[in-house]
């Protein structure tokens, strides 16, 4: 990453990390140290990027660091999923509000290969990018993402959705 300005890299992909770290957390506060410590490591990588986009490799760090949280707390003992304050604050009278919290927990309800797959083509990735970043053949990460949007197809139309 040495020929690239790292500051510019940063501007140009901070909000897509953390919002996908968010997306792949449930947590503002993990998403946020997932996705600085998705830019130290590109900063301090020495190998040559091995995806088609620098926003794929971006992706594929924050997956790897959010699974790496995720089988630490199982060794330290799982806290509960969701571990909001769920007194109402202003927000929760906002509908929208609530459509997107239905629609995060319908994405944590699934594995986490299949979430990472949609929120990855939710992020313009193109399919072989979404294969090489999860690991999977190009096949393998089309049928996660079409069954990603179905799942949340079917609970936009349950809960009386547009």
């Amino acid at each position: 990453m040495e020929s690239m300005d790292f500051g510019a890299i940063y501007e140009r992909y901070a909000a897509d990390v953390l919002r996908f770290a968010l997306y792949l957390s449930g947590n503002r506060g993990d998403a946020e140290e997932i996705a600085a410590e998705t830019f130290v490591r590109a900063w301090v990588a020495t190998g040559e990027i091995r995806v088609e986009t620098l926003k794929a490799y971006l992706f594929s760090i924050a997956r790897h660091l959010y699974i790496e949280r995720y089988r630490r707390r199982g060794r330290e003992g799982a806290l509960p999923p969701d571990v909001r304050d769920r007194s109402p604050g202003p927000e929760a009278a906002a509908s929208s509000r609530s459509e997107l919290e239905v629609v995060m927990a319908a994405l944590h309800a699934m594995p986490e290969v299949d979430r990472a797959a949609v929120l990855l083509r939710a992020n313009d990735l193109s399919y072989d990018e979404i294969a090489r970043t999860l690991g999977v053949s190009s096949a393998a990460a089309r049928v996660k993402v079409h069954r990603a949007r179905m799942k949340l197809t079917a609970l936009n139309l349950r809960s009386g959705g547009s």
